[in-house]
């Protein structure tokens, strides 16, 4: 996936930072804090979860998002935040 599609939208910058920041959230309070519908804010979290930089895991029928560590190039976003948000 390429760095336009991830950084294109508003919506899923807006969701990233609050990735970075709080950690792991479900779709709802993360909609909630972004100002998105739930739909919307569940579109924005498929393309950054199929782009590797979002990962969720499952309880029950609820889903909890977060930011993937793990991959490097989410590893590059959150120093990047955390850089520009210090300055």
């Amino acid at each position: 996936m390429s760095i336009e599609t991830v950084f294109s939208s508003k919506g899923r910058v807006k969701i990233l930072k609050i990735l970075v920041d709080i950690g792991e959230l479900n779709i709802s309070e993360i909609a909630r804090r972004a100002r998105l519908n739930y739909t919307t804010t569940n579109q924005h979290l498929q393309v950054l979860e199929d782009s590797g930089i979002v990962r969720h895991k499952n309880f029950g029928r609820i889903r909890i998002f977060r930011f993937n560590e793990e991959n490097p190039r989410a590893k590059r976003i959150k120093e990047l935040m955390d850089e520009w948000n210090n300055s």
